[in-house]
């Protein structure tokens, strides 16, 4: 109860299937989230219960669009048929996600150093501590072999010695990986969302920086964790 009322959880709502006993599958989504809006107007819906935003304005959408929002947790927009039934199972939805690119150091890699099959980008908080804020997608077959010798393995001193870091949220047990010398810095491109200096989704290697040391990587926040994601704004033009 104390963690609850600390850190409350919200029920960000974007649509309604079934009101009042009546199966809304079959409506178009306009309808549907007419209804929707309804319902929290009337406040039949009200907290810990949030009406995710929408629009059919594209300035609106375009400044959803914007990184800026990724420091709240937004990344991007869905667009929705406004005539669209419900099609369970279907992804009949368009995520546009907004990326930037961002620099880190590389503070791991999982497989073998001299073909990692992903990197672990880290970046020292204000108190000089090394954190882990975000791990790459699979890198490609290239991009393995141009790694080839430019990974250090780690000594015994590194911060990460000992350490575990989870494998993700829909793989259970550790992640296997080795320690590296942290002196490289990796350019990488990335949705905005980020939880309090981690990145939410996979990021992108894009390439290593040989022009940049550690002290042209940013600080990340003290203190960080990874949150679960809470909420997107929605699009909805009329199609």
């Amino acid at each position: 109860m104390a963690a609850a009322a600390e850190h409350p959880a919200y029920h960000i709502v974007f649509d309604v299937l079934e009101a009042a006993g009546v199966e809304l599958l079959d409506r178009p989504y306009w309808e549907r989230r007419a209804l929707l809006e309804d319902l929290f107007a009337r406040e039949v819906l009200a907290g810990p219960f949030i009406l995710c935003p929408a629009t059919t304005d594209q300035a609106t959408m375009l400044d959803w669009l914007d990184p800026a929002w990724g420091a709240t947790g937004i990344e991007g927009v869905v667009l929705k048929g406004s005539e669209q039934k419900y099609l369970p199972g279907k992804r009949a939805w368009l995520k546009v996600r907004s990326r930037v690119t961002a620099k880190a150091l590389v503070g791991g890699g999982t497989g073998r150093l001299a073909a990692p099959a992903s990197l672990l980008l880290a970046r020292y908080d204000d108190s000089g501590r090394l954190r882990l804020i975000a791990r790459t997608a699979p890198l490609a077959a290239a991009v393995r072999r141009d790694l080839a010798g430019r990974l250090r393995p780690a000594g015994p001193d590194h911060p990460w010695r000992g350490r575990r870091f989870s494998a993700g949220w829909a793989t259970g047990g550790d992640l296997q990986y080795q320690p590296v010398a942290p002196d490289l810095v990796a350019e990488f491109l990335a949705d905005t969302a980020v939880d309090e200096g981690i990145y939410r989704q996979p990021v992108r290697f894009v390439w290593l920086r040989d022009d940049l040391d550690a002290t042209d990587v940013p600080v990340s926040p003290r203190g960080s964790r990874r949150q679960h994601p809470i909420s997107r704004p929605c699009n909805s033009p009329r199609v």
